[in-house]
C-alpha cells in the first residue's frame, strides 16, 4: 500500500485531517464498543486517501495492532464476502499451525454458505423445469417428492447445527488470534459494489466477525449504502433502521477548514489553489492567489456547486485543457481583461459540469432557470427585479449571459425611458473605468459570444 502521509513535502496537512485520524485511532484503541464504524462521505471527497493515511499513522503509532485494508469493489466479482475478509486475515498470519488452524475452521463455514447458494439455485432451476413436466408424470413424482422434502429438511437441520458449531469454532480461533494483537479491518469502496454484494458484506461481518479483538471501519457513502439496502429488500424497508442494527458510530470528513480567527474555507477551495500552484500549464494564471479576482470567481463557483475534491481536480484539468488548446494569451491568465477572464472561466465550468446547458448556450437557446441554477441562482425573476448593486460578480456574469440570450424576453422588459436593464448598467459600471487602460468591456451581445467561443475550443468546434 502507498505510504501516504498527512504532511506532504511542504510539511503541511493540507486538509487538516490528521487530527481527525488521531481521534479515530483513539476510539479504535479504547474500550468503547465502536465497531463497526463508518467514515461517511460523497464520492470524490477524499475518503480513500484519508483511509490510507489513517492506516499508515495507525501502524506507526500502534505496532501491536494488525491493521488491514480491504477494497470491497475489487472483490465484488468473486461474490464471496466471507472469503474476501478471511483471505485478508490469513495474510496477517505466517505459515504454521495457527494459519492452518484458521483455514480448517473457516472451510466448513465457507462450504455451508456455498452449499446454501447452490441449493437455492438448484431449487430455482427445478421450479422452472416443473412447469414443463407432464401432468401424469407429476402425479407419479408426488410421493417421491414428499420423501425428498422430508429428507431435505432433516439434512438442512443437521447442516445448520454443524454450521453453527463451525461458526463458533471459527469465532473462537479469530478471538485467539486477536487476543494479543487486535485486528482492525478498513473496508473501502462498499458503495461502488453491487447492492446484493454490499448487503451480504454487511451481514457477513455482523454475523461472522462479531468477535472480541476484531473491529471494522467502513469507508463508504452511507446514502448509497442505504440505496443498496432498499434495492435488495424493497423500498418499504427503513434502510436507516436496518443500518442502525449493524453500525455503532458514523462521522463525515470535514468539508470546511478553519483559517486564522473565525475565517473558514472549503476543503475543495484549498485543494483548487494547491492544484493550480502545482500545474505547469496554469500556474501563472493567478488563480491560486486569494486577492485575485479570478480566484474569487472560481471560489464562488466551487461554493454554489459544492464541488468535491475529485470534481475540483476535474475542473482544474479542464482549465489545463483549455489553456493547452488556445494558449494563455487568450485564456484565463491574470493579465487577460477581467470580464473576458470570468466569462471564460464560466464557460470551462459549464463544459465540465453542465454539458447540456453548455450546448444550449452555444445555440443561444437557453432555458433561463436551468442556466441560472448552474450558478446557484434559484429565482431569476426576483433577481431581475432587485437592484444588482450588492450582487456578486458570479451573479452579474450569469445574468449578463442570460440577458444576451433572452433580451427579447419579458423577463428583461425595459423601463419607460428606455434605459438599459440595470444588470447591464451594473456590468458596465464595474469595468468601464478600465477602458482608459488595457481593459475592455464586451459590447452588448458580447458576453455570450465570449462564452460560446471558449465552449467551441473545448468542443473542438472553434473556427481556428
Amino acid at each position: 500500500m502507498t505510504q501516504l502521509q498527512f504532511k506532504g513535502e511542504n510539511g503541511r496537512d493540507e486538509f487538516q485531517r490528521e487530527a481527525v485520524a488521531a481521534k479515530v485511532i483513539s476510539l479504535l484503541t479504547s474500550t468503547v464498543e465502536i465497531s463497526p464504524m463508518v467514515i461517511d462521505g460523497d464520492w470524490g471527497t477524499g475518503k480513500t486517501e484519508f483511509c490510507h493515511k489513517l492506516i499508515n499513522k495507525f501502524k506507526a503509532e500502534h505496532d501491536n495492532y494488525q491493521v488491514v485494508y480491504v477494497d470491497a469493489f475489487q472483490a465484488d466479482h468473486a461474490d464471496a464476502p466471507l472469503m474476501t475478509i478471511l483471505a485478508e486475515v490469513l495474510k496477517l498470519l505466517p505459515e504454521g499451525e495457527q494459519r492452518q488452524g484458521l483455514i480448517q475452521k473457516a472451510l466448513p463455514v465457507a462450504r455451508y454458505g456455498l452449499k446454501t447458494l447452490l441449493k437455492a439455485g438448484a431449487g430455482h432451476i427445478l421450479r422452472q423445469d416443473a412447469d414443463d413436466v407432464a401432468d401424469g408424470l407429476e402425479e407419479q413424482l408426488k410421493d417421491a417428492a414428499n420423501k425428498a422434502i422430508d429428507a431435505a429438511v432433516e439434512t438442512a437441520l443437521k447442516d445448520h447445527e454443524k454450521a453453527k458449531e463451525s461458526l463458533m469454532a471459527l469465532q473462537t480461533t479469530l478471538a485467539d488470534i486477536a487476543a494479543d494483537s487486535p485486528i482492525v479491518l478498513f473496508v473501502d469502496e462498499l458503495d461502488r459494489c453491487r447492492p446484493d454484494f454490499a448487503v451480504q458484506m454487511l451481514e457477513v461481518i455482523k454475523h461472522t466477525f462479531d468477535v472480541a479483538g476484531v473491529q471494522f471501519v467502513f469507508v463508504t457513502n452511507a446514502t448509497q449504502l442505504k440505496a443498496a439496502i432498499n434495492h435488495s429488500y424493497g423500498q418499504g424497508v427503513d434502510a436507516q433502521r436496518y443500518l442502525d442494527k449493524f453500525l455503532k458510530f458514523s462521522f463525515a470528513l470535514p468539508e470546511v477548514l478553519p483559517l486564522q480567527g473565525r475565517d473558514k474555507v472549503l476543503a475543495s477551495t484549498k485543494h483548487f489553489t494547491t492544484l493550480i500552484g502545482q500545474s505547469e500549464v496554469v500556474d501563472k494564471s493567478g488563480l491560486n492567489q486569494e486577492r485575485d479576482g479570478g480566484f474569487k470567481f472560481v471560489k464562488s463557483l466551487i461554493e454554489v456547486s459544492s464541488l468535491s475534491l475529485r470534481e475540483t481536480e476535474t475542473f482544474v484539468r479542464h482549465l489545463e485543457i483549455y489553456h493547452t488548446l488556445i494558449g494563455s494569451s487568450n485564456g484565463v491568465e491574470s493579465q487577460v481583461h477581467y470580464p473576458y477572464r470570468m466569462l471564460r472561466l464560466a464557460a470551462v465550468y459549464l463544459h465540465c459540469f453542465y454539458p447540456t446547458v453548455a450546448r444550449a448556450v452555444s445555440r443561444k437557446n437557453v432555458d433561463v432557470n436551468q442556466f441560472a441554477a448552474c450558478f446557484g441562482i434559484n429565482d431569476v425573476r426576483q433577481l431581475v427585479n432587485e437592484a444588482p448593486q450588492q450582487r456578486s460578480a458570479l451573479q452579474v456574469i450569469a445574468m449578463m449571459v442570460i440577458w444576451d440570450c433572452n433580451r427579447a424576453s419579458s423577463l428583461f422588459a425595459q423601463t419607460d425611458d428606455q434605459e438599459l436593464n440595470p444588470w447591464v448598467n451594473r456590468f458596465h459600471d464595474d469595468w468601464s473605468g478600465y477602458r482608459a487602460t488595457y481593459w475592455e468591456v464586451p459590447d452588448e451581445g458580447g458576453c455570450v459570444e465570449i462564452v460560446t467561443d471558449a465552449l467551441g475550443h473545448l468542443s473542438f468546434n472553434a473556427n481556428l
